[in-house]
């Protein structure tokens, strides 16, 4: 896979398809190559029913849409959880986090939006975390 510059995390999807500043913004950052993981698409068809009141027809149609449009969806594999487990011991991140972040090293991107993690961290030197909301 050839490097892209940014990896969404799952709040950049879940914002895209609410409204207000956070929702234009997310779709902005969408409208870019991106990459995502697997683990972004379950835990947004999660966020969609339990916190969005989607229906399950509508949420399938969202998540293949994002797929789609995705220049990449990284699949976590068990080498993914290995490399997580490192990034948790090095970097004291959440655990399914580092397999965010994990998934985003293997894509090698060199950006990776959320507003979850500590804005401006660079993990192993090549990729920076940045919360596009702020």
């Amino acid at each position: 896979m050839p490097a892209i510059a940014n990896f969404l995390d799952t709040n950049i999807l879940v914002y895209s398809t609410t409204g207000g500043a956070k929702a234009a913004l997310a779709q902005k950052l969408m409208s870019e190559p991106f990459v995502i993981s697997t683990q972004a698409l379950n835990e947004f068809a999660n966020v969609g029913r339990r916190k969005l009141g989607l229906s399950w027809g509508r949420i399938t149609r969202i998540v293949e849409d994002m797929a789609e449009t995705a220049e990449g969806v990284i699949a976590v594999e068990p080498e993914l959880t290995m490399t997580a487990l490192r990034l948790v011991q090095r970097y004291n991140l959440a655990f399914y986090d580092a397999v965010m972040v994990a998934a985003a090293l293997k894509a090698e991107c060199t950006t990776y939006y959320s507003e979850d993690l500590q804005h401006g961290l660079v993990i192993e030197t090549k990729l920076t975390i940045q919360n596009p909301f702020l």
